[in-house]
């Protein structure tokens, strides 16, 4: 079979074995092909007419036109490459060669876990820009969108260049040409300014990295950036050489950092900057509903104090400029940058929303959200509350699993905190241990870190609450650490929440619920607080309100780790509420869930035996009692704080099962 390759990195080509194929000299039919190739699904044609023509007449007929012209360029006799099924263009481009994807294929696995050959690959691949020398006239969607993909193209270049000068030997050659692209493509990343001084000078070319240096200050200057943390690293680099009888090892630009006055603390936080959101409206202008959505984002995420959120004022600033969402991120210095759209379609509102990882240029995580605008404010609410949610979380994630790639003994206060989220969400006594052993550590490096105090008061609550421990000794260290972490941050809902949680375990029902409460109140997009207050009300409290907060709970977070807890504890305010049915549902959901442990199994085999479902419940009491022989329905009862109805009512199902 003839094989097909397309070329976008550049100006666009078509070539069957090797053979370029002609087209039509159409700017459109270059554009649809390009976006018909990077689409991740089907694309209405109703999408397409309005993405290419900004005309008041439906141009159905001219797009039917520049299809037939792609299917005489792309198919062959025994394969249709162009699809329409229905209303949907497609194109089937398996089996075929597009640059473009395979340079998406390798940012999503990782371009920094790829060998040199690889990388080398990849870099050939950028002949230019995408789509280079390509605009329409007349087409703001279009060129909105061009030029977003643009930017991301040119990130994965700056990526690919940054891996390739890691990967090469200090003074090659090959390490001077890719750092030079490197800064070529990315003038505002004190990243690549570092990297190419400190190969200057270990190459002892010290006067060429001077004059590098007075380049990027009057550079820097021009756009009123602050160049002075870039002028201390330079120093750095001199006094060490100047310092040492032996010459100066060659930082990569991992190990490359500004450094520090001394006194200060190495911040405790991972840092994010969310740019002002697009409305896509005639000329893709920002104000108006994305400005103020936008704001609401980022008040939100900073209310949750995971990290580091720059203000509002700058985003926006560097927006003014036209400043791309990457080349913005690097300028600001952060590790993460949002950024995404508003739409208004056929009475749908559209928001779309990318998270980047500037160094790498890879996104993390990107969704769409559709909805029906009855009440605009209700519905960007409720799209506001996903996307903090899942920002979060994906920020999270991507720093947990970095952190366990890393020696122990390398790691800083944030990777520490970060390791023991890792092992604390095993939920066994020995990944606890470990969980405590890494918070420890976070907090000697930073005795600030608010939220590492309540990771530690939660592994002290894990080992009253599963019986790892004397639960009387590691409750009152679970209200100490919390004590610790409200001392150091009294605004981190993190903070409240370990208190609310170290509370109950005292048996204090008001205290802990009154923690919670202000827990939520500093964050109302903070998942965990709304799954205590569902799990506190689940016991003796209203078993409605817990119903409800268990839902918000999963609502903002439906992939959390604690999933198995929120959905228990919605199955035992069945229970309380007479709903036998239901809470073996539910409580069969949290029990399904990887990580759940022996108290969830046990919620579910009670709420089976209550709900007459024997065989399943008595499947589950054989699973708990494989590793704990003497389980009974007192152990249950000790593990919470139910009311006397309660009580009595899961008693009743323990003794349909033999765990009385």
């Amino acid at each position: 079979m003839p094989r097909l390759s397309v070329r976008l990195l550049g100006p666009l080509e078509i070539l069957r074995n090797g053979t370029p194929v002609a087209l039509p000299a159409s700017r459109k039919l270059r554009a649809l092909l390009a976006y018909l190739a990077l689409a991740p699904h089907a694309v209405g044609r109703s999408r397409l007419c309005e993405l290419l023509w900004d005309v008041p007449n439906d141009p159905r007929g001219e797009l039917r036109w520049y299809l037939s012209k792609l299917r005489a360029a792309l198919d062959t006799p025994d394969r249709r490459r162009v699809e329409t099924r229905g209303d949907t263009v497609a194109l089937d481009l398996d089996g075929c060669f597009v640059d473009a994807l395979d340079v998406t294929r390798a940012a999503a696995q990782g371009i920094g876990t790829l060998d040199r050959e690889r990388l080398r690959a990849l870099s050939e691949l950028f002949a230019g820009d995408l789509l280079d020398g390509l605009d329409l006239e007349r087409s703001p969607l279009f060129d909105s969108w061009l030029i977003a993909q643009r930017r991301r193209f040119q990130a994965y270049h700056a990526a690919v260049l940054e891996q390739l000068a890691v990967n090469h030997p200090a003074g090659s050659p090959e390490m001077s040409m890719h750092l030079d692209k490197w800064v070529e493509l990315a003038p505002f990343d004190t990243r690549a300014h570092l990297a190419l001084l400190s190969s200057l000078a270990e190459r002892g070319a010290i006067g060429a990295a001077e004059e590098h240096l007075a380049s990027a200050a009057r550079l820097f200057q021009s756009e009123e950036l602050d160049f002075a943390p870039l002028r201390a690293a330079w120093q750095a680099i001199r006094d060490q050489q100047s310092g040492s009888s032996l010459k100066a090892q060659p930082a990569t630009p991992s190990q490359l950092a500004v450094p520090s006055d001394a006194g200060t603390v190495e911040p405790s936080q991972a840092s994010l900057a969310v740019m002002p959101f697009v409305e896509e409206a005639g000329e893709g202008t920002r104000g108006g509903l994305a400005d103020g959505f936008t704001h609401d984002i980022i008040t939100r995420l900073a209310k949750l104090r995971d990290f580091f959120v720059i203000a509002r004022g700058s985003v926006f600033a560097l927006a003014e400029k036209a400043i791309a969402p990457e080349e913005a991120g690097r300028k600001l210095g952060v590790d993460y940058v949002a950024t995404g759209t508003v739409r208004n379609a056929a009475g749908r509102l559209i928001v779309s929303v990318e998270l980047i990882e500037v160094r790498t240029a890879r996104i993390v995580w990107a969704e769409t959200f559709e909805r029906r605008p009855d009440d605009i404010f209700a519905v960007l609410d409720d799209i506001g509350d996903s996307i903090v949610s899942s920002i979060s979380a994906e920020i999270e994630t991507v720093e947990r699993n970095r952190a366990m790639l890393k020696a122990p003994n390398s790691l800083n206060a944030w990777e520490a905190y970060h390791r023991g989220l890792w092992h604390m969400y095993r939920f066994t006594q020995a990944e606890n241990e470990q969980a405590r052993h890494f918070f420890d550590k976070a907090l000697q490096l930073d005795p600030t870190f608010a939220r590492a105090y309540a990771g530690l008061s939660f592994t002290h609550w894990q080992n009253a609450f599963q019986r790892w421990g004397d639960r009387d000794r590691e409750s009152a260290l679970a209200y100490e650490s919390a004590g610790h972490s409200l001392l150091v941050d009294d605004h981190n809902p993190a903070a409240h929440w370990a208190m609310g949680r170290a509370l109950w375990l005292r048996g204090e029902q008001d205290g802990s619920l009154s923690e919670l409460g202000r827990a939520v109140d500093l964050s109302p997009n903070f998942a965990l607080g709304h799954y205590a207050l569902s799990f506190v009300h689940s016991q003796s409290g209203d078993p409605r309100a817990a119903i409800s907060s268990s839902d918000h709970s999963r609502h903002l977070s439906p992939f959390d780790p604690l999933l198995f807890g929120m959905l228990g504890s919605r199955a035992m305010s069945h229970v309380r509420l007479g709903q036998f049915e239901e809470a073996a549902e539910w409580a069969l959901k949290a029990a399904a869930r990887p990580n759940a442990h022996t108290i969830i199994l046990a919620i579910a085999a009670h709420c089976l035996a209550l709900a007459g479902r024997l065989d399943e419940a008595r499947g589950f009491a054989a699973a708990i009692r494989k590793t704990l022989p003497d389980y009974r329905a007192d152990d249950f009862i000790g593990t919470f704080r139910f009311d006397p109805d309660a009580e009595a009512l899961f008693r009743q199902g323990a003794r349909r099962i033999g765990l009385s």
